[in-house]
C-alpha cells in the first residue's frame, strides 16, 4: 500500500472564508450562528443557521459562469481553488497522462437544495406551462460539483461524488485515500460543500424535532454534550484536502500537513434518523479506521466528535467512544459548538480542524456546554471552554448520517 498525505487544504465557514481564518476564530472559542438572512423565518420554529459571511462567487468566477453554479458548487469551487494554490500545484504546467493521475471526489448532503425550491416556486407561481432554465438539473445534481471542479482543472483522474447524509465527506475522503494508496492515482482533490439553509431544509429539519429552538440565544444554541442542548444548529461551507501519494508529493518539495493512515465505514443498522443507545455502529466505524491504520486505541490523542448536539445522538457517539477507548485519556472536541452541523460537508471542515491541531498541538475547546448530561459515561475526557496545549501525534475523526452510515477517519503527524 502506498502511503498518502495531505498537502493542501481549503475552506468556506461560518467562521470565515480562508484556512487561517478560520482556524483562528475556532481557537478563539467564536460562534459562527446567528439568525437566518436567507429568507423570511417568521413563519418556522428556528430562526437561525451557522451561515456563510461575506462570500462573493465574482471574486472567483465571472457573473456569468456564476450563475450556472448553485452556491454548493460554488463553494467546492472556492475552497478547492484554495487548496489547489495551497498545495502549490499548477495543473496547467502538467501534461495528459500527468492529468489522468488526478482526481476528484467531493461530497455533498442535499446537492442544489436552493436551486431545486426556486425552480419549483416559479413553475407553480407562473400559468403552468413548464419554464424550467436550462442550467435547472446541472446546478440540482449532487456529483456536479465534482464533475465542475474536474473540468475547471482539466483533471482526467477518478471522478465522482459521495453521498452518506452527514458522513458524506468523510466517505469521500476515506474513498481518495483508497484510490492513492492501491495506485490508482496520484492526487485527489477530497472534500464536501453543503448549502442547505433553506425554507424546505430548515423546514424539514425542524419537523423531524432535530434543530434547535434556542432563538432567544443562538450564538450558544449548539451545546454538545450538555444537559440543556435542544437539537442541532444548520450551518453550510465547504472544506477541501488535497491527498497525494507520499514519493509524489516528495519529489515535488510539497509541504506535507499530516499523514492519513485509516479510514473506517459501517453502518448503525438501526433506524432512518435514529442512533442506537449503545453506538454500535460507531463503535464499528472506529474499530475499522484503527485496524485500518494498524494502531491500537492508546495512540489516539484527540477525537474530533460527531457531537451535534442532540439528546440521544451525542450519547450514542460517547457511549461508542466508552466502548473502544475505555478508560484512555483521549480527549474529546466538539467543533459543531462553533461552526454548527455542516450536513454532508462536515467531515471535510472537521478534518481541517484536525489536522491542523496536529499541526499546532492544540486541541480546540467545546463551547457553550455548562453542565455535562448526567447519563455520560464517566471517565471521558471533554476539553470544554478554552483549547489546550497537547502534543498530537494521532486524530479520529467522526461522522454519522441518516440512514445509519458511520465514516471514521484518521490523521497522524507526518514522519518521513
Amino acid at each position: 500500500m502506498k502511503r498518502v498525505v495531505v498537502t493542501g487544504l481549503g475552506a468556506i465557514t461560518p467562521l470565515g472564508n480562508t484556512v487561517e481564518t478560520f482556524w483562528g476564530n475556532i481557537l478563539a472559542g467564536k460562534s459562527g450562528v446567528g439568525p437566518i438572512t436567507k429568507f423570511d423565518t417568521s413563519k418556522f420554529k428556528t430562526h437561525f443557521a451557522a451561515e456563510v459571511k461575506d462570500f462573493h462567487p465574482e471574486s472567483f468566477l465571472d457573473k456569468k459562469e456564476a450563475r450556472k453554479y448553485d452556491t454548493f458548487t460554488q463553494y467546492a469551487i472556492a475552497s478547492t481553488d484554495q487548496a489547489i494554490k495551497d498545495a502549490g500545484l499548477d495543473f496547467t504546467t502538467m501534461n495528459d497522462d500527468e492529468l489522468a493521475e488526478v482526481g476528484v471526489i467531493w461530497a455533498t448532503g442535499n446537492g442544489g437544495i436552493s436551486t431545486f425550491e426556486q425552480q419549483l416556486a416559479e413553475f407553480h407561481q407562473g400559468d403552468g406551462t413548464p419554464r424550467f432554465s436550462p442550467f435547472f438539473i446541472p446546478k440540482m445534481i449532487v456529483d456536479i460539483a465534482a464533475g465542475a471542479i474536474s473540468i475547471r482543472h482539466k483533471l482526467r483522474g477518478p471522478n465522482y461524488c459521495t453521498v452518506s447524509a452527514c458522513a458524506s465527506s468523510n466517505t469521500a475522503i476515506i474513498n481518495a485515500f483508497d484510490t492513492i494508496r492501491l495506485g490508482k492515482a496520484n492526487v485527489m482533490i477530497a472534500g464536501g460543500s453543503e448549502a442547505a439553509i433553506t425554507e424546505a431544509s430548515v423546514g424539514g429539519f425542524s419537523a423531524a424535532q432535530a434543530l434547535s429552538k434556542r432563538n432567544d440565544s443562538p450564538e450558544t444554541a449548539s451545546r454538545p454534550f450538555d444537559e440543556t442542548r435542544d437539537g442541532f444548529v444548520m450551518g453550510e461551507g465547504a472544506g477541501a484536502l488535497i491527498l497525494e501519494e507520499l514519493e509524489h508529493a516528495q519529489s515535488r518539495g510539497a509541504h506535507i500537513y499530516a499523514e492519513i493512515v485509516g479510514g473506517g465505514m459501517a453502518a448503525d443498522a438501526y433506524h432512518l434518523t435514529g442512533t442506537p443507545p449503545d453506538g454500535i455502529g460507531a463503535t464499528l466505524g472506529m474499530k475499522k479506521a484503527l485496524s485500518d491504520a494498524n494502531i491500537s486505541p492508546d495512540k489516539i490523542d484527540y477525537i474530533n466528535a460527531h457531537a451535534t448536539s442532540t439528546g440521544l445522538g451525542d450519547l450514542s457517539e460517547l457511549n461508542a467512544i466508552k466502548t473502544v477507548f475505555n478508560e484512555l485519556p483521549v480527549v474529546i472536541g466538539a467543533s459543531k459548538s462553533m461552526t454548527g452541523h455542516l450536513l454532508g460537508a462536515a467531515g471535510a471542515v472537521e478534518s481541517l480542524i484536525s489536522i491542523l491541531a496536529i499541526r499546532d498541538g492544540i486541541v480546540p475547546p467545546t463551547i457553550n456546554t455548562e453542565k455535562l448530561d448526567e447519563n455520560i459515561p464517566k471517565g471521558l475526557n471533554i476539553v470544554l471552554s478554552k483549547p489546550i496545549k497537547k502534543e498530537i501525534n494521532y486524530v479520529l475523526n467522526n461522522t454519522f448520517g441518516f440512514g445509519g452510515h458511520v465514516a471514521s477517519t484518521i490523521f497522524k503527524k507526518f514522519e518521513g
